[in-house]
């Protein structure tokens, strides 16, 4: 997919995600496009995508709604997620790595690190570290030599953000998204390690823990972030 492509995408679910976008509210291609300031065709492609992720219902006639989507959706889909990679880690660990698993995990953990060296990320890395973390998923999972896994994978990634590639990016707040995608990142080189030492239990308690990271710890950190803030106050004083 192209990269202004997935960047509707993810911008269009943090926007559900954050009720910017509410539950029912219809969707055009022609107003998103100009409100996103991209052409239609991307948000063509990003309408088609949500809709498949269960995020958007498509109308009888043109255009789209805002699926309501609760709370509880979102992390039984989640949580399933967790348990199914969770599963891959465990024998893929078990299995071992074939020499060319472990040599292309080594270089998607490489790349990750140059994208986080800086401090900083924006929605461009946000590109780059989707492919990056899609293929280190695919990997593992592939590793497991359990093809069920993949299926039940497959049928799981239509409910709300239980994908691995459904990721939402708040461009209001840069600092809590690096610190976001940093920590995950800092999870796959905890799985590898796991896996490439032989420790099927430690792989997938880091597997199942990883899947909540691009969600849960949004909230975590903000909630740090608002305690600072408040601590800085009282110091002020």
């Amino acid at each position: 997919m192209s990269k202004p492509g997935q960047q509707v995408i993810s911008r269009l679910r943090q926007m559900i995600l954050s009720g910017e976008l509410e539950s029912g509210q219809r969707l055009a291609e022609i107003p998103t496009s100009e409100q996103l300031g991209v052409s239609r065709t991307p948000v063509r492609i990003a309408f088609r995508a949500l809709e498949q992720e269960g995020l958007l219902t498509k109308l009888a006639g043109r255009g789209y709604s805002v699926r309501q989507v609760t709370q509880d959706e979102i992390s039984g889909s989640i949580e399933v997620r967790g348990v199914l990679e969770g599963l891959a880690a465990r024998q893929a660990a078990e299995n071992s790595l074939s020499t060319s698993q472990s040599k292309e995990l080594i270089e998607l953990l490489k790349q990750g690190d140059e994208l986080f060296e800086n401090g900083s990320i924006n929605e461009q890395d946000l590109t780059k570290y989707h492919d990056m973390n899609r293929r280190f998923h695919q990997i593992i999972i592939e590793a497991s030599n359990n093809p069920a896994i993949a299926e039940a994978l497959s049928r799981n990634e239509h409910l709300p953000f239980a994908s691995v590639s459904a990721l939402a990016f708040d461009r209001t707040n840069l600092k809590q998204e690096y610190r976001r995608f940093n920590f995950a990142h800092m999870q796959h080189h905890a799985v590898f390690d796991a896996i490439n030492n032989g420790q099927s239990s430690r792989a997938e308690a880091i597997m199942r823990e990883h899947a909540n990271a691009t969600l849960g710890y949004a909230k975590i950190f903000s909630q740090m972030e608002d305690s600072n803030d408040k601590m800085q106050v009282i110091q002020s004083r």
